[in-house]
């Protein structure tokens, strides 16, 4: 199992190689300009896929590339929130979620693609506006997380880039096993 995968029993004992693993594959880039090339990037990681390919997963028990996509808009929602209780509120608990659950319950396999990208499209660039708009001593607030502990804002940014390349990556490999 890829130390990516983060499976909710497991999440709150494996959050640090997780965590330790998207910051590393992030390195030096700029998380803010990773954040907004990720909808160009989705799109080119799913232009040559067919509608049956992009709902068809590279094995059993995987994901497909809709779930990705779908996955990635309930992140962005997720997302939105915590980073807003962190501005407004001192301190706030920023709860943990099932991911795979969200996308086998909320993730109807009849969702086109290309609609749930424009979702998530309009949902990062929502967040992105909100976020260019504070002032830097906002980046230095901090939530509680329910399974990682105290983060800051500008940490939260981090993560959720390395996040977006975790799961571009996770496109490229599916795109070659449904193609193969």
């Amino acid at each position: 199992m890829s130390v990516f995968t983060n499976p909710v029993s497991t999440a709150g004992r494996h959050s640090e190689a997780y965590i330790n693993a998207i910051l590393e594959l992030l390195g030096k880039r700029d998380p803010m300009r990773i954040l907004e090339t990720t909808p160009d990037g989705l799109r080119v990681c799913l232009a040559d896929l067919t509608p049956e390919e992009r709902r068809r997963p590279e094995q059993a028990g995987k994901w497909s590339a809709l779930n990705v996509v779908q996955h990635l808009a309930h992140s962005e929602i997720v997302w939105a929130y915590r980073i807003r209780l962190v501005v407004a509120e001192d301190r706030p608990t920023l709860t943990g979620y099932d991911q795979d659950r969200w996308v086998s319950e909320l993730g109807a396999q009849n969702d086109d693609v290309d609609e749930v990208l424009d979702q998530f499209v309009a949902e990062r660039r929502f967040n992105l506006r909100f976020l260019t708009r504070l002032p830097t001593d906002a980046f230095e607030r901090v939530g509680i997380h329910s399974e990682r502990g105290e983060e800051r804002l500008d940490h939260m940014v981090r993560l959720y880039a390395g996040h977006d390349l975790v799961h571009l990556r996770q496109l490229e490999r599916i795109a070659d096993a449904v193609r193969a």
